[in-house]
């Protein structure tokens, strides 16, 4: 049985120093990468190749490797994580692209989340989003009652859980053409407010959080639905008509 022909591929990559340097795009050729090879282990490749040749490597955010946290956030080919759906780039395999094609590899492009380096890109604007709200209080003096002995109804539950799927990577913000960030703030409003420990401070959660996600500079939300179907984790936008909800509620309440 002959062996899988490796892909001769042309990589069409970002550059750029810092966030105060002019950035501007650099080619680079790869020859016999294998198609079962992941998109990272490809870069890994390259940046071989470039320290081999005495050259810089491409600086691109990367952890797991499992689908899990979220750092592998790249903008290939005009998508967030590349073209495959409900995977992060870390998951995303090069036999998804055709022998001599152009990979056009980017940072995600939004005010809010400004270049650090090269692919690289600082999302401590999420950081902020989440330390203005995402927490609840208990009281742990005394004998605290056992989470698990609240009754939550499973329709509640499920969808709690589906939202507090969202690993915050960003790709929302890279996919939606305001840079909104609304779809995280309402999966991250969305894990709390549908839970029971999750409602003693609700109303400040969601006005704080609106307020901080305002003050970092992401767009309006304008419902074109980019931000799921990009999603690696296909968050559903109805966690977005939760957000408006909780937050018109809070805002009628405190005025």
């Amino acid at each position: 049985m002959s062996a899988k022909r490796g892909l001769n591929l042309t990589l069409k990559i970002w550059r750029q120093k810092n966030n105060k340097s002019k950035g501007q795009f650099e080619v680079y050729k790869l020859s016999d990468v294998s198609p079962d090879s992941s998109f990272l282990e490809m870069l890994d490749i390259l940046n071989e190749n470039l320290v081999n040749d005495g050259k810089e490597p491409v600086a691109f955010d990367h952890d797991c490797r499992e689908g899990i946290c979220g750092m592998c956030s790249l903008y290939i080919n005009g998508r967030p994580h590349g073209p495959d759906t409900g995977i992060t780039t870390c998951q995303l395999h090069m036999r998804m692209f055709r022998d001599g094609e152009t990979i056009t590899i980017e940072p995600w492009r939004s005010a809010a989340f400004p270049v650090i380096k090269d692919l690289v890109v600082d999302r401590s604007a999420f950081d902020r989003i989440m330390a203005a709200g995402g927490f609840i209080s208990v009281n742990t003096s005394g004998n605290t009652l056992d989470a698990n002995a609240i009754p939550v109804p499973k329709d509640n539950a499920d969808k709690a859980m589906d939202a507090a799927a969202c690993i915050g990577c960003g790709a929302c913000v890279a996919a939606c053409k305001n840079g909104s960030a609304m779809l995280f703030v309402g999966a991250k409003v969305s894990q709390f407010a549908l839970l029971p420990q999750g409602r003693v401070e609700a109303k400040r959660r969601v006005l704080n959080m609106v307020q901080t996600m305002d003050e970092e500079g992401f767009g309006n939300c304008s419902n074109t639905g980019a931000c799921s179907v990009e999603c690696p984790k296909e968050i559903s936008m109805e966690n977005i008509a939760r957000l408006n909800r909780e937050y018109m509620s809070a805002f009628i309440d405190r005025g």
